[in-house]
C-alpha cells in the first residue's frame, strides 16, 4: 500500500497560494490515479485531454499491470485506497451516488474496505493516559495489546475496566485531524472548480456533497459525538430486546477515546455459525428488519455503516450494533414521504409514486406527472417482477435517482446515505436468509405507520406541539416589540406616528399579552379534547 500524501509544511498564506497547493496535490493524486489506470475519473471530470497525456505518460513504468483486468469500479477503489484515510471516505461517500456513477461503479465503490495498518500500540496507550490524565492501569485492569480492529481513522483494543467490566476502547489516529482537514480543503475546492467549469454539474450538488462528508467527518473525529448517538439510539430501543446497543462508559470516553460495553456474538452475514448457535436465520432477518423500519421511520435516526462487521447475532437471539461514527437523520416530511412512496411502489400503483414527489415539491410543477410515472413504471416494473427474495428496494431508489436529470430532481444526500444503507443491509440479508426479502418483512411496519402518521388525531397533535412552539416564543416576540416601540418612541429609528403610537400601546397594555396567552391555551386544550375523542 502507497503511503498517504504529505506535503511537508508548506502552507497556503493567500487563497492565489492555497490555489496552487491544491493545484500541486492533485497532481500527486492524477498520478496515483494513473498508476492504477483510473484516469478515466478526471476524464469524466472534463479535465483537458492534454493533461491526461501529461499524467499518463509521468505514469510510465509505475502502473500496475494487474490492475488493466480490472473494472473501472475496482481500479478506482484501488487508487483511493492508495491516496490515503481521506479519499477511503470520499470513495464510501461517492458508493451512495448510483444516480450519477451508475450500479456497477457504485458497487465497486461500496467495496472499498476501510481498513489500515494499525498505529503502534504504546502510542494508543499514550492518546488514552493524555485523554484522561491518568496511567493506563488507574483505568484498566488489562489492555489487550492487539488491536481487533483498523480503520482509517481510529482502532479498537479490547480491555477490562478497573471496575472488572470487559469493554471496547476506539482511539482515534495521531494527526488524523489534520490529514482530514488539508484533504477536505483540496475536495471544496475541487467541487468548486467543477461548478466553474461545468455549470450544469451544479444540480449534482457536489459542493453539497463534500459539505456533507466534512459534517460527517467531523462528528468521527470526535468521539464524544459518536457516544452521544450511541447513547441517543440505545435510548430509543431502551425496552426493545430485540435490538441491544452497547452502554457507553462516559468516564473512560473524551475526544479521541471512545469505552462502551464489548459486544460478543456472531457477525450477522455468517449464516451457517448463526444456524450452529441455535438461531433461525429468518427470524434474525425479521428483527434486523424491524430494528430498520424502527430508526427510519419511527425515530428519523439511522445506523449508516451497517456491514456486517459492525452487526451481531449475540447469544440471547438480539442483534447487537456497534461503530455509531456514521448517522443519518430523516425529518418526518421526509420519513412520510419516503413510506408513501415505497408502499406506492410496492402496490405497482405508480400514478401515485409520481404525485408523492409533486406534493412534496421534489419535482418542478412545470414536469408531467404522467411522464413522471411512466419513467416510475419503467424502473420499477424489471425489479418488481423477479423472485421475492430478490426485490431490491435499495436498486429501485438508486433508479429512481437516476431519473432526476430529466425532471430536475434534486439530490437529496440524506436519502442517498440510506439507500447505501439499504444496499449494504439488503446483501447482508440475502446471505443470512437467502429466501426471505427484508423490506417485504418490514412492509406491514410501514403500511401501519403511515396509518398512524397521517391519521387526524396525528395531524391535530402536530398541529398542537405547533402552537405549544409559537406559545414558548410569545413572550421573547412580545419582548422585542417592546423594545422596538421603546427604540422608536425615542428616535433611535423613524417610522409613521401612527405606527409608532399603536406599537406603544401594545407594549404598555399588559393585559393584551395576559390575553395572547389565554386565547392560546384555550384552543390548545380545545385541540386536545377534539384529538382525545
Amino acid at each position: 500500500m502507497q503511503p498517504s500524501i504529505q506535503l511537508g509544511a508548506f502552507k497556503a498564506a493567500n487563497p492565489v497560494a492555497k490555489s496552487f497547493q491544491n493545484l500541486f496535490r492533485l497532481i500527486l493524486i492524477a498520478r496515483i490515479l494513473a498508476r492504477h489506470n483510473a484516469l478515466f475519473s478526471l476524464e469524466a471530470l472534463g479535465a483537458p485531454p492534454s493533461i491526461i497525456l501529461i499524467l499518463k505518460i509521468l505514469a510510465v513504468g509505475v502502473s500496475d499491470k494487474g490492475s488493466s483486468s480490472l473494472r473501472p469500479g475496482q481500479r478506482l477503489a484501488c487508487a483511493l485506497n492508495d491516496a490515503g484515510p481521506s479519499f477511503i471516505k470520499f470513495g464510501q461517500a461517492m458508493a451512495t451516488r448510483s444516480d450519477i456513477l451508475g450500479d456497477e461503479f457504485a458497487k465497486d465503490l461500496s467495496d472499498l474496505q476501510d481498513k489500515l495498518p494499525p498505529f503502534e500500540t504504546p502510542k494508543a496507550c499514550e492518546i488514552i493516559e493524555n485523554e484522561f490524565g491518568k496511567p493506563l492501569e488507574k483505568l484498566f485492569s488489562f489492555f489487550e495489546e492487539k488491536p481487533v480492529a483498523a480503520a482509517s481513522i481510529s482502532q479498537v483494543h479490547f480491555a477490562i475496566t478497573t471496575e472488572g467490566a470487559e469493554v471496547a476502547v476506539k482511539i482515534l489516529r495521531p494527526g488524523i485531524e489534520k490529514a482530514f482537514k488539508r484533504d477536505l480543503d483540496l475536495m471544496r475546492w475541487i467541487a468548486n472548480t467543477i461548478i466553474f467549469v461545468k455549470p450544469d454539474l451544479k444540480r449534482l450538488k457536489p459542493v453539497q456533497s463534500i459539505e456533507a462528508l466534512a459534517e460527517t467527518v467531523e462528528f468521527e473525529m470526535d468521539l464524544r459525538f459518536e457516544a452521544a448517538a450511541a447513547g441517543e439510539i440505545n435510548e430509543n430501543f431502551k425496552n426493545d430486546s430485540n435490538f441491544h446497543v452497547p452502554e457507553v462508559d462516559w468516564k473512560r470516553t473524551g475526544r479521541r477515546v471512545l469505552t462502551t460495553e464489548r459486544l460478543s456474538g456472531v457477525p450477522l452475514d455468517q449464516r451457517e455459525e448463526i444456524i450452529a448457535a441455535g438461531h433461525d436465520p429468518e427470524k434474525v432477518l425479521r428483527k434486523a428488519a424491524e430494528a430498520s423500519f424502527m430508526q427510519v421511520f419511527r425515530d428519523g435516526f439511522f445506523h449508516a455503516d451497517v456491514h456486517p462487521g459492525n452487526l451481531f447475532v449475540l447469544e440471547t437471539g438480539a442483534i447487537g450494533a456497534v461503530d455509531f461514527g456514521i448517522m443519518g437523520r430523516l425529518d418526518l416530511k421526509t420519513r412520510r414521504w419516503l413510506g408513501e412512496l415505497l408502499i406506492a411502489f410496492l402496490s405497482r400503483d405508480y400514478r401515485r409514486a409520481a404525485e408523492i414527489h409533486f406534493e412534496a415539491e421534489i419535482i418542478p410543477r412545470d414536469k408531467s406527472v404522467d411522464s413522471f410515472a411512466q419513467a416510475c413504471r419503467s424502473i420499477a416494473e424489471p425489479i418488481l417482477d423477479l423472485p421475492q427474495n430478490e426485490i431490491s428496494i435499495a436498486r429501485l431508489l438508486g433508479h429512481l435517482f437516476k431519473i432526476t436529470k430529466n425532471f430536475q430532481m434534486e439530490a437529496q444526500p440524506q436519502l442517498l446515505l440510506l439507500q447505501k444503507t439499504m444496499l449494504v443491509a439488503e446483501g447482508t440479508g440475502r446471505k443470512l436468509a437467502p429466501k426471505a426479502n427484508m423490506w417485504l418483512l418490514a412492509r406491514p411496519l410501514i403500511e401501519t405507520w403511515m396509518q398512524e402518521s397521517l391519521s387526524p388525531e396525528s395531524q391535530i397533535r402536530e398541529k398542537i406541539e405547533d402552537i405549544a412552539q409559537s406559545v414558548l416564543r410569545l413572550p421573547s416576540v412580545l419582548d422585542k416589540l417592546e423594545k422596538n416601540a421603546t427604540m422608536l418612541s425615542k428616535g433611535y429609528l423613524s417610522l409613521h406616528p401612527e405606527t409608532i403610537e399603536a406599537l406603544s400601546e401594545r407594549s404598555s397594555n399588559k393585559n393584551h399579552k395576559v390575553l395572547s396567552w389565554i386565547v392560546l391555551y384555550a384552543l390548545i386544550g380545545t385541540l386536545a379534547l377534539i384529538a382525545m375523542s
